[in-house]
Order: C-alpha cells, then structure tokens, then sequence
C-alpha cells in the first residue's frame, strides 16, 4: 500500500531524528549521518538532503515534492515504498538486475504491470547506494573482442559449459558439484539446449548438441572453445558426418564466444534464484532452468538484438530450418570401441557383459554404442552382417555352454581309427625294387 505524504514525512522525521542535536560539532554530524546511512540503507546524501529540508521548512520540508512526470512511467507519489522494497530485493540477491526488480514487484502485486520505468528506479537505487555498480564486484574484466554475428538463425550454434551449483545428489546426500552443458544460436541468442549434468564429461556435450539437432535443426558451423571436450575425435566425426563445419576459439582467446559467454553471466541471475529456491535434485534443477529460460530470458528484450526478445528474433526470422535424417543422426552419435569375444560368446563392456555369438569366440569386435544409453550394443565385424547385442541377464542357476551346440554332436567311437589306418597301411604289399648291377658296377672301385 502506498503511503501518503504524511506518512512519509513521519517516516524521514524519525530517521534524521538523532542528528537535530545541536549539541553535535560539524566532524561529529558527518560521523553520525554516515551511520544513520549504513543503519537505514539510505544514501549519504539523502540524509543530509533530508536533514536541511527539515532545518528549512520544518516538517513540511519532509514531504515528497509534487512534480510532473517526464515519463508515463515516472514512479508514481509515494514511490519510497517502492524503493524500499526494490532495495530489499537487491539486498536479497545482489545480482538481480533492474528488470528482474520491477518484475518481481508486479508479479507480487506490489504495482500495476508497466508503472515503472527501469532507468527511473535505476536511479533511484543508485542514489540510495544499491546500484549495480555499486555493490557488484568483478574479480577481473575480459579484453574486448570485435563484435560480429550471423544474419540467420541456424547458421552457428556457440556452445560452453559453466560450472553450476552445488546438489544434495552424492552419496548419503553428500554436496556435488553440478555443470551447466548449452548452446546459443549465434544470431537470435535462442538457447536451442541446455541442461545441468552431474559431470563434465564428452557425453554432455553429446546430449545437448543432438538434442539441439533434433529440436531445432542443424546448424551451419558449431563455435566451441579448446576444451578437451570439444577436442575429441568423436566430435570431429559427428560433425563431419552431418554436415557441419567444426570451428574452435583461438587458446587463450575465448572472447570470440561472447555470445554463449553473454548467457552465461545472465545465468548467474537464475543461480541467485535458484539458491533461494533449495532444489534437491538435478531433475528439479533442471526444471527450474527450462522455466527461466522459456518464460523469461526467451520473453526479455534483449539489448544486442536492439530490443527484441530472442523467442522473436528466432520465430521470426525466415531462413527455413533442415533437419537431419533419423538413422543418419543416429549413427554420426554413436562411439566406437573394440571388445574380444570370450569364450562364453560374450563380451564385457563398461562393467556389463553382452551375448554376442558362438561363432566369434576368440575375435575381436567393433562395438557401437550410445553413451546415454547402453542397454543393447551395436556389434559389427567384417565376416557377420551388423546385429544388436543385449546386455546379459544373469540368471539365478549356472548353466554350462556348449561350443556350438547346433553343430557338435556326441558320437561314441568303436577303436582308434587313426591306429586302425595305420595298420591297415603296414598290411599292405610293398612294392618289390630292381637292381641295377651295371649301374652298381660303375660306382665300385677294383681292390687291388
């Protein structure tokens, strides 16, 4: 509720009450109106602005002037009320912006929708010290980079990954550490996936991009940094396979992904939020997320599309989206390793074991396997037609396997027929040789 002029006045008098000592010596008055400032969350300004109107005009000074808006959307009289409860949403979360404020405010009732300009209360809040730039603190400033996009959507996709907050997901709800894997489109900044994960391993950056591919389409040119993640031969084959140009940021350079860096700092404004809200889990977490960016950051003018909000810019741009063929994404996903078949026609593959055939007992195998799900492998091998392998149930009873149980018959032998043919070969007849005596003559030497 807003309070009348009256009130206020009241409200200041009893602030600026403990400096109408005239007991109070110049150096002391400034020592005590700086902690009447620090006390009230007011200005230091405002209290000697308040102090001499006061010492002017009495309690009538006190009173909010009456003036004209510049704007339709100057705050309207009695605004400190306002302030004061933008001030505790500050307080509350430090990096809450401007907009998220005055967001908060008419979600809250506090004012009417599209009553308050953001500049105006910007202001205000500075003048009462609880600017952004004056309580926001940057350990360090990242140098500039030449600003360039792309004029279409789906010709780059920028991807990251951010370190996110800590989740009661370890063991005996041990705190873990959560990462934040995305990708933006370059020229819409349109966050086509995103998704915190409880690790920062290559299969994140797998997840996130195919689902960007299947929900959005394939882009042009993927923009990543030089992280090992991105470095991998999986990714260079993926890509090559559907299509898209693989382009990394310059070490030590990652400015040129300002875009995806932007969203990221964004971000931190949903971390401070979702701190307040406690989630308990990853998929609540994640929850929260898509909630954030499709309600709001899709839905907020965005200052580098000139006031456009990303979900316009993306719908409205008119470069068609392509899309790739199921069976084709699915194998430029897929990863490659190579297993030997044991002799129980199986083979053991991230702490599982799978059935695969009799046949291949003693040979290796290339194994295909998505890293998001690995219940039935892909077994290919040069003499065998490609087939599924199923992850081994074992059972409760040991059973013995026999090596190709469809071929190998008992059969009961009488006697050795090795033995038998050899001594049937010793029976027969064995052919009677001539002698030559010429010939053994000429080979003799005379006694003498």
């Amino acid at each position: 509720m807003i309070k009348s002029a009256e009130e206020i006045a009241a409200k200041r008098f009893e602030i600026i009450s403990s400096l109408l000592d005239a007991a109070l010596d110049p150096s002391l008055l400034i020592s005590k109106k700086k902690e009447v400032a620090w006390h009230t969350g007011k200005s230091y300004r405002t209290i000697g602005r308040w102090l001499t109107a006061y010492q002017a005009d009495g309690f009538e000074g006190l009173k909010p002037k009456t003036t004209v808006p510049k704007t339709a959307f100057a705050l309207p009289e009695g605004y400190a009320d306002i302030v004061e409860a933008a001030i505790t949403l500050r307080r509350e979360c430090p990096s809450r912006s401007v907009r998220d404020i005055i967001q908060i405010l008419e979600l809250e009732g506090v004012v009417p929708k599209d009553t308050i300009s953001r500049s105006t209360l910007q202001r205000h809040l500075q003048k009462a010290g609880f600017g952004m730039r004056q309580i926001r603190m940057y350990s360090k400033t990242s140098p500039a980079a030449r600003r360039f996009a792309k004029p279409h959507r789906g010709m780059l996709y920028q991807g990251d990954i951010k370190y996110g907050p800590y989740l009661p997901i370890g063991k005996d709800d041990a705190k873990k550490q959560v990462y934040l894997a995305a990708w933006i489109d370059d020229a819409t900044r349109f966050i086509v996936s995103a998704k915190f994960y409880e690790n920062q391993k290559l299969d994140i950056i797998e997840d996130t991009l195919r689902d960007a591919i299947l929900t959005h389409g394939l882009p042009d040119a993927v923009y990543v940094d030089n992280g090992k993640q991105y470095r991998s031969n999986w990714l260079t084959k993926a890509c090559a396979k559907l299509g898209i140009k693989l382009l990394h940021a310059r070490p030590y350079h990652p400015e040129g992904k300002g875009k995806i860096e932007r969203f990221n700092r964004r971000l931190d404004s949903f971390l401070a939020e979702a701190s307040l809200q406690k989630p308990q889990s990853l998929e609540e977490l994640n929850h929260y997320l898509d909630l954030w960016i499709q309600e709001k950051y899709h839905k907020d003018p965005h200052a580098g599309l000139d006031g456009v909000s990303p979900e316009i810019a993306y719908l409205t741009d008119k470069k068609a989206l392509r899309f790739p063929d199921i069976e084709a994404c699915r194998e430029a996903f897929l990863h490659t390793e190579e297993r030997e078949v044991d002799k129980t026609g199986c083979i053991s593959f991230n702490g599982s074991k799978y059935e695969v055939s009799m046949k291949l007992i003693g040979r290796k195998v290339e194994v295909l396997y998505d890293p998001t799900w690995q219940d039935e492998l892909e077994i290919h091998h040069t003499d065998f037609p490609a087939f599924k392998a199923k992850r081994l149930q074992i059972g409760e009873n040991c059973r013995q396997v026999e090596l190709f149980p469809e071929t190998l018959e008992k059969v009961t032998a009488q006697s050795s027929r090795m033995l038998e043919g050899l001594k049937n070969k010793s029976v027969q007849p064995k052919a009677t040789i001539a002698t030559s005596f010429s010939s053994m003559a000429k080979g003799l030497t005379p006694n003498v």
